[in-house]
């Protein structure tokens, strides 16, 4: 795949819940050019979606919803199976709540990105991200599905015609068939700045998904994702931009196209 001169950096946030902080949102929102914000099913709540929305508006970062399983618990990572309605239902539900936050805040949902579980499962079943991507349509039919880059989501989200970004991860592990390295495992989340930084760069560069056995996956890589919640996500991020803008790629919001 060609190497694009420009890209999206986009991270996790929105994930405090009442009282209970999660990540340093304010921080991140001075380096990433796109938000996925929780929509209260597995973290975030209506005041903390507010406020996030609120600072992301107030910066020019894209907004986008990112919904998962009604797991506060377990933080969304923990698999569910549900009935194809519910499923749908719960994609419809958090994707109407961030648009209408959004809105309130003279802003709007850009984007569509799956959380945690809900989005590792889709991006090994096709039937399942079909479900998902087709809810998340019926709702906002321009909106930029964020897929998984090289798996079935991308597959699906070509398949309907919609508007895509290909994502890859900056602070995780790869499998040789382009899914993410199971949290379980040792080594899965990378916690190295610097190391982060240097293989987003050569991923970039390659225009490919690098896999914990060195397989290069070719791959057309639109967006890089950060994580809020870890520890070193500030210092992941501003080393990656940093990277980034040394290797000549230009940080821009995804675009509607």
């Amino acid at each position: 795949m060609k190497m694009n001169d420009h890209v999206d950096l986009n991270a996790d946030m929105g994930e405090s819940f009442g009282d209970w902080r999660m990540g340093n949102d304010e921080a991140l929102l001075d380096i990433v050019t796109s938000a996925n914000i929780a929509c209260g099913f597995h973290a975030g709540d209506a005041d903390v979606m507010a406020r996030t929305m609120r600072m992301a508006a107030h910066r020019g970062v894209g907004i986008g919803a990112h919904p998962g399983f009604a797991d506060l618990q377990g933080f969304g990572r923990r698999r569910m199976q549900l009935p194809p309605d519910s499923l749908q239902n719960l994609v419809r539900y958090q994707l109407g709540a961030a648009q209408a936050m959004a809105r309130a805040q003279g802003s709007r949902v850009r984007h569509f990105k799956l959380h945690g579980a809900l989005a590792n499962m889709a991006a090994q079943d096709a039937g399942m991200a079909r479900l998902c991507y087709e809810a998340a349509l019926e709702v906002a039919p321009d909106i930029i599905l964020v897929v998984l880059a090289g798996t079935p989501m991308q597959q699906v989200a070509q398949e309907l015609g919609a508007t895509w970004a290909g994502e890859i991860f900056a602070d995780r592990a790869y499998n040789d068939d382009a899914t993410l390295v199971d949290r379980s495992r040792e080594g899965a989340v990378i916690h190295d700045a610097q190391a982060a930084a240097e293989r987003t760069v050569a991923m970039v560069k390659a225009g490919a998904i690098i896999a914990e056995s060195g397989r290069s996956i070719p791959v057309r890589i639109d967006t890089i994702c950060l994580h809020g919640d870890t520890a070193e996500a500030v210092e992941i991020a501003r080393h990656t931009r940093a990277r980034l803008s040394e290797a000549g790629v230009r940080l821009q919001r995804m675009l509607s196209v």
